[in-house]
């Protein structure tokens, strides 16, 4: 028998400080995501930026589905 999963089950994501972005992903360049971040209330990227203390950290999930829809 299959054991069905909850769907209340949590994703694993990757947090990534936007200085090690490009160690993980060539797009976008770290200032290109700092443009993103300094911007955030206007473009939608408020939901993938995590701050913790001084550390500004991208979730990698959250990001691609956010590129994914159409950056809104």
């Amino acid at each position: 028998m299959q054991e069905k999963h909850n769907s209340y089950e949590q994703k694993q994501t990757k947090l990534i400080p936007v200085t090690k972005w490009n160690d993980f992903h060539v797009w976008p360049p770290i200032g290109g995501l700092r443009h993103l971040i300094f911007y955030e209330e206007t473009n939608g990227f408020k939901h993938c930026v995590v701050r913790l203390g001084r550390r500004v950290l991208i979730d990698e999930g959250k990001f691609f589905e956010w590129a994914e829809n159409g950056c809104n």
